[in-house]
């Protein structure tokens, strides 16, 4: 555990003028509905109970923060420690938008422009409990992304290796029960219909892959449907990793006529010094496609949820009346939306796992794996 800093001594926490409600604001902000939804945190955030004065006690469920500061080392402790943001706990704060706006946070700049501070960060602060930009904290927590990845990949691999272990009991000649019922025609879409066509008679060797990248992200997207849960697949670091991931798949399977046509393609040589830079863009490009594809459609439908929602409250800002009724119409839209992204939800890890293939396949340009191609 960190040392104290030696203006919190007296204790582990230190109350800075706030309550540990959130003070009750005037009128309904979307903008922070809808950040607050898409952005990572450091607790499951559910919902507000708004006290007889005015002030809001936030449900939810923290997570473990772990921090490291190269003078005080490491500190690990609940979020709860603090409060939503209103509480200096081992001489760290966690910048909430609240906090933000009244101290004017919100509006600093750097020389280059860029935000000094961002909610949700976690800093540490000096003797008068304001939040330190030039301490460098490294922030090691299990914020909600991180805890729902680890919890897909749990189920992924309880729902993968049971049906391996049926195989193994019962053999193929035993019709599928239970989970295993639901996932095998998944198994054999993603073989018959993304791993073979492109990738020919060497679909084997690629196809537990393919599978991974399929389920995990599928069941991501899944997770990210449910109220108060996290989207992951809307997070632009974790279709970046996956992505890198697969352009790594990609570049290892490469060969001499891939990169023979990259750096001396068959044309006239006055147009190679132009198709050259092109090819080697359109190599780069590929995993950024696999990234702002993912990414963008994912984020997309959820904003367009709590827009949808968010449109009672406002409307209820300017008048009850017209907020009762427009609250029907808001609550249709927004179901109908919620349906397509269910469909969504498979759709982009279809569209992900094809789109590696296709790659892949593209690898391997040259090579005689016609079979199975159409």
């Amino acid at each position: 555990m960190a040392q104290h800093d030696p203006s919190h001594e007296g204790g582990d926490e230190s109350k800075v003028g706030v309550s540990e409600g959130h003070a009750k604001k005037e009128g309904f902000d979307a903008n922070e509905v809808i950040f607050d939804h898409i952005m990572d945190a450091h607790e499951y955030h559910f919902l507000d109970i708004t006290a007889a004065d005015g002030t809001k006690k936030p449900i939810g469920i923290p997570l473990p923060v772990i921090l490291y500061q190269k003078e005080n080392g490491f500190s690990v402790f609940m979020s709860s420690k603090f409060h939503h943001g209103h509480t200096i706990h081992e001489g760290y704060r966690l910048l909430d938008r609240h906090y933000m706006h009244e101290n004017g946070l919100d509006t600093l700049k750097s020389a280059s422009g860029m935000a000094v501070y961002k909610a949700g960060q976690v800093y540490a602060v000096d003797v008068e409990g304001k939040p330190r930009p030039d301490v460098q904290v490294f922030d090691l927590s299990l914020t909600r992304n991180v805890t729902q990845m680890l919890l897909a990949l749990a189920l992924l691999t309880w729902i993968l290796v049971g049906i391996a272990s049926k195989y193994k009991r019962n053999g193929v000649g035993k019709a599928p029960s239970g989970i295993q019922n639901a996932i095998e025609p998944m198994i054999t879409f993603v073989r018959d219909e993304v791993a073979k066509p492109n990738l020919g008679k060497k679909h084997e060797r690629y196809l537990p892959y393919l599978l991974t990248v399929f389920f995990f992200i599928l069941i991501n997207n899944i997770f990210g449907l449910i109220p108060g849960s996290a989207n992951v697949t809307g997070n632009i670091a974790f279709t970046m990793v996956f992505a890198l991931i697969s352009f790594v798949v990609i570049l290892i399977s490469t060969n001499k006529h891939f990169w023979s046509h990259i750096f001396n393609p068959p044309v006239p040589g006055f147009v190679k010094g132009i198709l050259v830079p092109v090819e080697i863009l359109g190599i780069i490009t590929k995993p950024f496609a696999l990234m702002i594809r993912l990414f963008a459609n994912m984020m997309a439908g959820h904003i367009i949820i709590i827009c949808l929602i968010s449109l009672i409250f406002i409307f209820g800002g300017l008048s009850t009346g017209i907020g009762w009724g427009f609250s029907p119409v808001s609550i249709a839209f927004a179901v109908f939306i919620y349906v397509i992204e269910v469909m969504v939800a498979f759709i982009q890890a279809f569209i992900f796992t094809n789109l590696t293939a296709v790659f892949i396949g593209q690898a391997f340009e040259g090579e005689h794996h016609e079979e199975g191609h159409h």
